[in-house]
């Protein structure tokens, strides 16, 4: 081995399988030593292969952005709508259509740039100094100026800055979740691995922006940049194009078959009325741009925009941070959850679930960090103090610890390595705490653990001054230390085969396995030496630790199922343990799991059948969850991502929900994610579904309230031309239907409560359209009734004498009073209003009604109104014709209503 590197240039591309290499064909390879690279070499890599950075992407500029913005199919029919106001004089509605237009696009241009917001916190995890040994001196540099071959020193607390091959190790443990998933730190050693080995099992590699959290190490940078395993994370993301949401491919959709539709509507009767019936074309024309104005939605972009903030305000109440509007509908349309393990459905908190002594296994009570629990034996609780074995066991688990817990308002938290963690954890559930336990052992010396020899070692005097050395560590390594064992009538002969056969057993439930021993005797000199840790100990425990589920999640995930809702478990942790924790939650209870390498030899059609068929996943990387994302997307699934980790990201952004989380999660998953969990609790995704489904539901309920509107306007026109008739309303009087009542009237639904059992339905097919051929009856069915209304009292009206002013007003009227009692109607879509919660469980129908009420008596009384809309006062009895009108509406629809129901109870039992 050289001490510095002696050659200029590498002259071949370095290998990307750098695990697979022994650190000695690392050093050969990149032409270095202990000594590092000399400056003048490492400035010539440095011009090779570039800074150690992510390239921020190509972004367009801010004017193109808020340009792109109006690229929208309902910003064109209401800017369609503000030209013809525009035609028609009508200047105060062109601004209020104009002004709504801005704001859509100013909203759209402040919330874009959440990919780009996610790329700068990942950029932001790289370490921005490193130390490494240039010229055979230690020294301190920028980060960014790493080159393959240079040697990094690693202390812990430090992040690594570059892709390491790891060359000197002392007892290192780098915390990988945030790339692999994997819920405990990792043990690093500087010895080769398989080349299939997945980026969690690569020990003798230190990533890019993972963390150091105990120990030292140096090693070799190999990859830099871009070409790091974050970089490859950066670039997945900068290639994932955002995908729309369901409501927004719907809208847009139902848009554009509306805009054909008027404009095809709109020219027939230009033709028919120049052609046919001989109307001038100036005159025609008036009368198509009415006709225009009657059937385009003005208010849906801002109903729809209000109804998703609505859902936002409500969503964040339950701790559901929504970060783009759209994704408020698209969680209501969600088809399979596809959720990471550790942080998300557990709690990221490892706890002691078993005890095996000789002869007993004890269950243990109580998740996470709180030191709140029993111990039983088959369900019968038992007292730790009446079993030798458990209690001694209790004792070095507690004695032989490193880590510390303290409380911190109510918060039990752990400082240290988590698994030491969880024995504290468990002293503390019987009584015997850290602090009782270095008051009476105190603790004289240490072997700390070492991934070599796979224990740790504590020396301590108990308060009769007798010597005693405990051990914990790995049962295979602890086993050949020990030649007794523990039972309840004292120290027997070790029977190796039923230690083996317990063990076998605790980790097939998912469980990692700490052995704990003793031996009552001095070491053989001051200090407690390696020779003392050879022979002669008695085996007291295996502990089986696992990071236990969230008890809140699994409620979630059957209400999710019950929703017809799938839900997966993707994650970087081990097949066994995934397994386990899948069987606990009810995720993929009786099916097959696959690990990352089966997944990554699958081909995409292999990998969509999978995709329906499994639902735990284990050793998954980035890559691997990001083709789940998509296999599952192709196969028409609308997919909600979570996770917390960088190695979401991808996923999280490709997903039609990606959801984040906010304590535990990486800044670069929140910031590619559409929604953050503030609580980091995966039942706040059941509550954000059926909030999401309760915002479609009312943008539904929107477009069958206010459809019929335009529908009834427009027959009133087309009926008007094609029997030449005086046109029953004017431009200036359909503007004043659609943006004022109608718009009013209809912002009252976007604050309907969610109608009962909304859990209990399947989710709505992606593909289904907005309105339904149930939807287009419904829609037909009430714009006949308004025209009958509205045309039959301004013929009325015309017959009997009446100006043609005073006819308009009452056919004004009829539609805005139609509206106000279908707009109760629309409430249910299937159900009767006519009950107390139907007439009065939304307060603001009530309040949107009697809003509605003086501006409709103003538009007919004030003279100042009467002078813009060319409007007449009423009489009292035309006033009750009006109310006639309405209630011609109300009562046909509530029949309607009445005898589907009753056809489809009669269908269902003639099925049954």
């Amino acid at each position: 081995m050289t001490n510095r590197s002696t050659a200029g240039r590498l002259e071949e591309p370095p290998p990307t399988n750098w695990h697979t290499l022994p650190p000695a064909q690392v050093e050969k390879i990149l032409q270095t030593g202990t000594g590092g690279l000399t400056e003048a070499e490492a400035r010539i890599r440095l011009a090779r292969y570039g800074p150690n950075r992510l390239a921020p992407p190509k972004r367009r500029g801010p004017l193109l952005r808020l340009l792109m913005q109006f690229h929208n199919i309902l910003l064109y029919v209401m800017m369609g709508a503000a030209v013809i106001t525009a035609l028609l004089g009508h200047w105060i509605d062109t601004g209020v259509l104009m002004i709504a237009v801005v704001i859509n696009a100013i909203i759209g241009f402040i919330q874009e740039g959440r990919a780009e917001s996610a790329l700068d916190a990942i950029r932001a995890m790289l370490s921005p100094h490193a130390t490494v040994i240039r010229d055979e001196q230690r020294r301190e540099i920028d980060a960014a100026d790493l080159v393959p071959g240079d040697r990094v020193v690693l202390t812990s607390g430090d992040r690594v800055p570059a892709d390491l091959r790891l060359v000197v190790v002392r007892d290192l443990r780098i915390e990988e979740a945030a790339l692999t998933g994997e819920s405990l730190p990792v043990e690093k050693t500087i010895e080769a691995v398989a080349a299939d080995a997945p980026v969690g099992d690569r020990y003798g590699m230190a990533y890019s922006g993972t963390l150091v959290i105990f120990g030292q190490a140096s090693g070799i940078v190999v990859t830099t940049g871009t070409a790091t395993e974050l970089g490859k994370i950066n670039q997945m993301l900068s290639g994932i194009r955002n995908l729309t949401t369901p409501l927004l491919r719907q809208v847009d959709r139902f848009g554009r078959v509306l805009a054909l539709s008027i404009l095809g509507v709109s020219a027939a009767t230009f033709v028919l009325g120049t052609l046919w019936r001989d109307h001038s074309p100036a005159e025609m024309f008036m009368m198509v741009v009415a006709l225009a104005a009657s059937a385009i939605p003005e208010g849906l972009p801002a109903i729809m925009t209000v109804t998703l903030a609505l859902g936002v305000q409500r969503m964040a109440r339950r701790n559901a941070i929504i970060r783009r509007l759209p994704a408020v509908e698209a969680l209501g349309s969600v088809t399979v959850i596809c959720s990471d393990k550790t942080g998300t459905l557990t709690r990221n908190e490892m706890t002691v679930q078993r005890v095996v002594c000789t002869g007993h296994v004890f269950d243990v009570g109580g998740v996470g960090y709180a030191p709140v629990g029993d111990m039983s034996i088959e369900g019968r609780i038992i007292v730790p103090e009446h079993y030798p074995a458990l209690a001694m066991a209790i004792r070095a688990g507690v004695l032989c610890n490193d880590a510390s817990l303290n409380e911190d308002n109510g918060l039990w938290r752990i400082e240290g390595d988590p698994t030491e963690g969880a024995l504290l954890v468990l002293g503390g559930k019987t009584g015997f705490t850290q602090h009782r336990g270095d008051e009476a052992w105190p603790r004289l010396d240490t072997i700390p653990f070492e991934s070599q020899h796979c224990f740790m070692g504590t020396y301590h005097r108990d308060s009769d001054e007798d010597p005693w050395i405990f051990v914990k560590g790995a049962p295979e390594r602890i086993l050949d230390m020990c030649s007794a064992e523990l039972g309840h009538d004292g120290e027997r002969p070790l029977d190796v085969d039923y230690w083996r056969r317990m063990a076998t057993d605790t980790a097939a439930q998912g469980l990692r396995l700490l052995a704990l021993a003793c031996k009552q005797t001095e070491p053989q000199s001051e200090r407690l030496r390696l020779s003392d840790m050879e022979s002669g100990y008695v085996l007291l425990a295996l502990v089986g630790i696992i990071d236990p589920p969230r008890e809140e999640a699994m409620l979630a995930v059957n209400e999710c199922h019950h929703a017809g809702i799938r839900v997966k478990m993707i994650t970087g942790d081990h097949l066994e343990t995934a397994r386990a924790i899948g069987a606990q939650l009810a995720i993929g209870v009786g099916k097959p799991a696959i690990t990352g390498a089966e997944l990554a030899m699958m081909d995409d059609a292999a990998l969509r059948r999978v995709a329906m068929e499994v639902d735990v996943f284990a050793r998954a990387a980035p890559e691997h969850k990001l083709r789940l994302v998509q296999a599952l997307q192709d196969d028409g699934q609308v997919v909600a991502m979570t996770g917390d980790g960088v190695n979401d990201a991808p996923a999280l952004k490709r997903a039609d929900v990606g959801v984040a989380m906010g304590r535990k999660g990486t800044e670069a998953a929140k910031e590619a994610a559409d929604m953050v969990l503030a609580d980091d609790n995966f039942a706040t995704i059941a509550i954000a579904v059926r909030e999401g489904r309760a915002v479609y539901d009312n943008l539904k309920k929107f477009i069958l309230f206010m459809l019929p509107t335009n529908g009834g306007e427009a027959l009133v026109v087309i009926a008007a031309i094609l029997f030449e008739l005086t046109l029953p309303l004017t431009p200036a009087q359909v503007l004043w239907i659609n943006m004022v009542t109608s718009s009013t009237l209809g912002l009252a639904l976007a604050f309907e409560p969610a109608e009962h059992g909304i859990m209990n339905r399947q989710p709505r097919p992606p593909s289904e359209a907005l309105l339904s051929g149930f939807f287009v009856w419904r829609v037909l069915m009430v714009s006949v009734l308004m025209m009958t209304g509205a045309l039959g009292l301004f013929l009325w009206e015309l017959n009997a004498g009446a100006s043609i002013e005073t006819a308009r007003t009452m056919a004004v009227n009829a539609v805005v009073v139609a509206e106000m009692f279908y707009l109760v109607n629309s409430r249910f879509i299937l159900q009767p209003v006519m009950s107390r919660r139907g007439l009065t469980g939304n307060r603001y129908i009530l309040l949107a009604i009697a809003a509605c009420i003086p501006l409709q008596i103003a538009y007919t009384h004030m003279p100042a109104m009467q002078a813009v809309f060319d409007s007449t006062g009423l009489t009292l009895l035309e006033w009750g014709k009006v109310l006639a009108a309405g209630l011609l509406v109300f009562s046909v629809a509530e029949l309607e209503k009445f005898v589907i129901r009753r056809t489809r109870l009669v269908a269902r039992l003639r099925l049954a």
